[in-house]
């Protein structure tokens, strides 16, 4: 994947959907999650969350994936997406400040998130970006 300037990312906790995005070419890039698909369910007084733990691996390789972008859009349903911003702003400060946004998108077909992530990037680019929207 030749990264582009403008990126936007759908994780959940099984796989991260990366695409570089212009206005005429989108390039996808799929990672999975190390771990194996989990569904708990949490009873009172287990003694834990009721969460699946962080996978750190699967984080640093869509970090990894994502380091060449400027712009970064992180999307997704629930926790994960938040899991990937903490994570880079603890491990990846530097690629933390390319982060534009973050978006609540449930489970989007790849032609909806294309066209979200244009129209995100059209508007912010008009905001603050040096590097238009093209």
């Amino acid at each position: 994947m030749n990264i582009h300037y403008h990126v936007i990312v759908w994780i959940d906790h099984q796989q991260a959907k990366i695409f570089e995005v212009t206005m005429d070419e989108a390039e996808r890039v799929v990672l999975h999650s190390t771990h194996p698909h989990q569904h708990l369910h949490h009873k009172a007084n287990a003694g834990d969350s009721g969460h699946v733990p962080v996978d750190t691996a699967f984080l640093k390789n869509v970090a990894a994936v994502l380091s060449a972008a400027g712009a970064i859009l992180v999307t997704g349903p629930a926790s994960a997406k938040t899991e990937l911003v903490a994570y880079i702003k603890a491990d990846h400060p530097e690629l933390f400040k390319k982060i534009s946004g973050v978006e609540a998108l449930d489970h989007p077909t790849d032609g909806a998130l294309v066209a979200f992530a244009r129209r995100y990037f059209k508007a912010d680019d008009r905001m603050h970006s040096p590097t238009p929207f093209s």
